[in-house]
């Protein structure tokens, strides 16, 4: 096992609780902590369904680096009170970065409520970051996120950069939902509606017993869905298989997630997962054979199973996570934008200073192809895909 632990360097008071941090290296950290992870996680009003142990644990097993993982700790007297888990990049400039890489829709540490910006002034000065060509990039950070604490407190270099576009709606009966939309739009919607209720649909939740077959039929027709316009090539691979599997059975097990299976004249059909945290849901994945689109709303009918669960659960919005897509437009969600963080040392940082061009730079492109070339970026992307 490798840990590093120190005491606080802050100003010490009279009968003052004491404060530690600690550095686990171990590939087995994860492990150890998830009872400890969770019971911080429940008291940080931030956390959401990717800072769940299950969830943490499960990517790095299957995508972690051995002997990269880079676990922070933060105790007052012996309890944790701030944690965040990272990956050591390779390459020439190294630095650290969130779990999760293009699969989480959001990154953030945990940071107990009660003792919050103490807990992030803590783990501010003990982040691994000494040498001038280490940086901490963190992508997908809400704008409510706990990191931003720590972002506060930390005294080296810092940027912060616009990432991800996230759409929210109230997490509200479908009736009063369809209020938000013009007339015309949420006439068709009832008429869809009716349609699906007519249709004879059946909406089940898997129970946890059966959530690894259930997702199976999910990436099933998820690339059944997309085979036409090109599924993303992860979502093909075993390992991801086994990473949702493994993640989301440890979530339905918890009340953090629901995975719904819709049946249709006795075929399985359909199957969307909904992840749950305290604050909001999140419309993570969903598979749908290409014949139901020819007969139903197919939008409509994964998004009112995902709707009556979250309002069902008494969590207050309804989470569509990043992208745009033309089924998520029609409810005139909120949008909010995710950030991205980089963290330097303190002085000069060449590395974190290239990153950042390097970000601005990439950006730039994004724009560019999205509003003059968005054949390009067409062309770019099913070339990629082929």
């Amino acid at each position: 096992m490798s840990t590093e632990t120190r005491r606080s360097g802050l100003p010490a008071q009279a009968k003052a609780p004491v404060w530690t941090t600690e550095l686990r290296r171990e590939d087995d950290a994860l492990d150890v902590l998830a009872e400890e992870w969770d019971d911080l996680a429940a008291r940080c009003r931030t956390a959401t369904f990717f800072q769940a142990a299950d969830w943490q644990r499960s990517w790095w097993r299957h995508y972690g680096r051995p002997g990269s993982l880079v676990v922070l700790l933060v105790r007052r007297d012996g309890r944790l009170v701030g944690a965040g888990a990272f990956v050591r990049r390779g390459g020439p400039l190294g630095g650290l970065t969130g779990l999760g890489g293009g699969l989480v829709d959001y990154t953030d540490v945990l940071l107990d409520d009660e003792f919050a910006d103490r807990s992030a002034a803590e783990f501010a000065a003990a982040l691994p970051l000494t040498r001038p060509w280490h940086w901490l990039e963190l992508r997908e950070v809400h704008p409510e996120a706990a990191v931003h604490r720590v972002y506060g407190h930390w005294r080296g270099s810092r940027r912060r950069y616009r990432d991800s576009l996230c759409q929210y709606l109230p997490a509200v009966p479908m009736d009063r939902l369809l209020k938000r939309v013009p007339g015309k739009t949420a006439q068709r919607s009832r008429v869809k509606l009716r349609k699906i209720a007519e249709a004879g649909v059946k909406v089940r939740t898997t129970p946890v017993a059966e959530v690894p077959q259930a997702l199976d039929g999910l990436l099933r027709l998820h690339q059944l869905q997309w085979q036409a316009r090109g599924v993303t090539p992860e979502h093909r691979t075993e390992r991801f298989a086994r990473h949702l599997t493994e993640s989301t059975t440890g979530l339905v097990a918890t009340g953090r997630a629901a995975v719904h299976q819709f049946h249709l004249d006795g075929q399985l059909v359909a199957v969307n997962l909904l992840l749950l945290c305290p604050s909001f849901g999140g419309l993570y994945m969903y598979g749908a054979h290409p014949v139901l689109r020819e007969r139903l709303d197919i939008a409509g009918l994964l998004f009112g199973a995902a709707l009556d669960e979250t309002v069902g659960a008494g969590v207050p919005v309804l989470g569509l996570l990043r992208g745009q897509e033309p089924y998520k437009q029609r409810w005139r969600p909120d949008q909010l934008a995710n950030q991205r963080l980089l963290l330097g040392p303190v002085g000069a940082a060449p590395a974190a200073a290239v990153r950042a061009v390097m970000v601005r730079a990439r950006q730039a492109a994004v724009h560019q192809l999205s509003t003059r070339f968005p054949r390009l970026k067409e062309a770019l992307l099913a070339r990629r895909r082929s």
